[in-house]
């Protein structure tokens, strides 16, 4: 409308063009001037906001946890809807999804993470100044302030032959969200592109897993840049399977991640050579060699990995004494393997004969598709690590066949 003013006046008063070139620098100015305006009131809302939390943290450490189950979800939602009020609806997210750990039997400690996450979060806001920049970004992302698409594509770019490795859609309220993970080839680095669908509507459309395509990415900003959005698609090309990384490299790339975006809690794997048992992914090599010395034909014994980590004869597979690690150690679970031995050379499979695991989710169940794809032999398999275990995703056996899980 403003602009339409604009031209009506310059119609109108046609040998008066400069006057008509002032008023629409000044309009331009205005708008910037109240965006800027509603910007800072935003950011006052945020800290607000987020100051609130650091108060309501304190609060529940102080009371202690152990009635959270019956007194924690009621005191979420209204501390949720309090966050989206200040306009921080990352962290919104992050409280609504509280819940979801008290089902869990280690619920304690798993909540006291997300709490520490939390406050971490809050803290590295308030704190934004004296942070990098990159990181500073991921903090503003993470509790919520938006980054423009347009932006994004206006940024560098990464032309490689991406492998779509795997594809999976969650229902968030009255929205299905599609996330469809990639990996470069000559890059190796992951990508992630998010779409959004109303519930009972078809996604945005996207090559299966088991494509490749020849196309330019545009990363959004941060410490641990991820999510990606197709700038330009060259087209498909045929590349066979995708390569992979040893179990042995996960729990350094795990790490890495992590020390960039401490509230990272999902991240693309594509895992070669390594052979799936009821209840994570073991090293192909070494489950092999235990395979040989301790199956028999009937296949007692085939289970070698148990999901806490110990070998079915006994031997400790993860932590000092056979114990595990737990969900909630560094964040990293299913990443025991990298854990020191007594006797050992190091990192568990460096100097001993036993083999690394890698555990499944609680909610991936037994693999049962992917344990018939490989029959026991090494496949590649695409999974999505996540604070508690991998979620397979899709698997290509040894003729190169793709299998979406």
């Amino acid at each position: 409308m403003t602009q339409g003013r604009s031209r009506d006046q310059a119609i109108e008063a046609p040998s008066a063009p400069a006057v008509a070139g002032d008023s629409s620098a000044e309009e331009a100015g205005g708008r910037t001037a109240a965006r800027r305006g509603q910007a800072e009131q935003r950011e006052g809302r945020v800290a607000a906001g987020l100051s609130e939390l650091e108060r309501w943290l304190a609060d529940q450490i102080g009371q202690g946890i152990a009635q959270a189950r019956q007194t924690g979800p009621p005191g979420w939602d209204d501390l949720a809807r309090r966050l989206v009020d200040a306009q921080a609806p990352g962290v919104a997210g992050m409280v609504t999804r509280l819940p979801r750990v008290l089902g869990a039997e280690d619920w304690p400690g798993l909540l006291l993470g997300e709490y520490a996450l939390l406050h971490l979060l809050a803290v590295a806001h308030r704190r934004a100044d004296a942070l990098p920049g990159p990181l500073r970004q991921t903090v503003r992302t993470r509790v919520g302030f938006p980054v423009t698409r347009e932006s994004v594509l206006a940024g560098p770019v990464v032309r490689d032959l991406w492998d779509v490795v795997g594809c999976r859609d969650e229902e968030q309220e009255r929205l299905v969200a599609r996330r469809v993970w990639l990996a470069g080839r000559a890059t190796g680095r992951p990508a992630m592109v998010l779409s959004f669908s109303p519930v009972g509507q078809p996604p945005e459309s996207f090559p299966p897993p088991g494509t490749t395509i020849d196309a330019d990415l545009a990363f959004y900003p941060g410490a641990s840049p991820l999510r990606a959005l197709v700038a330009v698609r060259h087209g498909d090309v045929e590349a066979g399977p995708p390569p992979g990384m040893e179990i042995s490299r996960v729990p350094a790339l795990i790490a890495e991640v992590l020390a960039a975006d401490p509230w990272a809690d999902s991240w693309p794997l594509v895992l070669a050579g390594v052979v799936p048992c009821p209840d994570g992914l073991a090293d192909g090599a070494e489950a092999d060699v235990l395979t040989a010395e301790g199956t028999g034909a009937d296949g007692a014994g085939a289970d070698v990995l148990r999901a806490d980590g110990l070998r079915a004869d006994g031997a400790g597979a993860d932590t000092e004494g056979g114990g595990d690690k737990g969900a909630d150690g560094l964040r990293a679970a299913g990443l025991g393997a990298d854990s020191e031995e007594p006797g050992g050379e190091g990192p568990a499979g460096e100097g001993d004969a036993r083999p690394l695991h890698l555990p499944l989710h609680p909610a991936a169940g037994v693999p049962w598709r992917l344990l018939a794809v490989s029959g026991g032999r090494p496949v590649t398999v695409a999974a999505e690590w996540t604070p508690r275990g991998l979620l397979p995703l899709t698997v290509w056996d040894e003729e190169g066949e793709v299998v979406r899980l």
